[in-house]
């Protein structure tokens, strides 16, 4: 049975935990620029349920438990730098990479993610991802970032589709939550992992 039914026009793929397994290298990246900058270990299990976030919305519950103010830019830009550096231990998840490569070609598709461009284009370049999709939206490029539609919306527009026609594939409440905020069908790809 065929996932992408008559009247899509367009598909709009997550990236973290959608396409690619990157919780170790975010896990890694971030737990060791957390440490660094407020002198705690922090355990490795904090970071799951935190994965559809953006930076800025991870660094508020990292102050909010401090009670302090943190040095975001530098968190970020040492995150970043330690997920650069984990990019061999990155995975596709194949079943969805192979939904993306089934309709390459066919329908108009977009990765639309939390992540940074920086992030997000070394995850899909690392895999050969990246030329499956003709659009890619990441945090860099809207105001607001999912649980807010802002990114589906830019993404349906710059693939010159209406909104109704994109079908999301999804793995974070965050991201499911702005689909259906954007009045988009979205699949949850947990439901696809065995």
């Amino acid at each position: 049975m065929s996932l992408v039914h008559d009247g899509v026009g367009g598909l709009i793929f997550d990236c973290d935990g959608t396409l690619v397994d990157s919780l170790p290298m975010y896990r890694e990246g971030w737990l060791t620029a957390l440490e660094d900058a407020i002198r705690q270990s922090v355990p490795p299990e904090w970071f799951h349920g935190h994965g559809g976030m953006s930076e800025h919305m991870v660094l508020d519950i990292v102050e909010e438990r401090l009670g302090r103010s943190v040095d975001r830019a530098g968190i970020i830009n040492r995150a970043r730098d330690g997920m650069l550096r984990q990019l061999h231990v990155l995975r596709e998840i194949t079943v969805v990479a192979d939904i993306a490569r089934q309709y390459h070609g066919r329908l108009p598709m977009a990765v639309a993610s939390n992540g940074s461009r920086q992030i997000v284009s070394a995850c899909l370049r690392h895999l050969g991802l990246e030329p499956l999709f003709d659009v890619i939206i990441t945090i860099d490029d809207v105001e607001n970032p999912k649980p807010a539609p802002d990114m589906f919306l830019m993404a349906a527009g710059r693939l010159a589709v209406a909104p109704d026609a994109c079908l999301v594939f999804e793995d974070s409440r965050e991201g499911m939550t702005a689909a259906t905020r954007a009045g988009m069908a979205h699949i949850d790809v947990n439901t696809l992992l065995g």
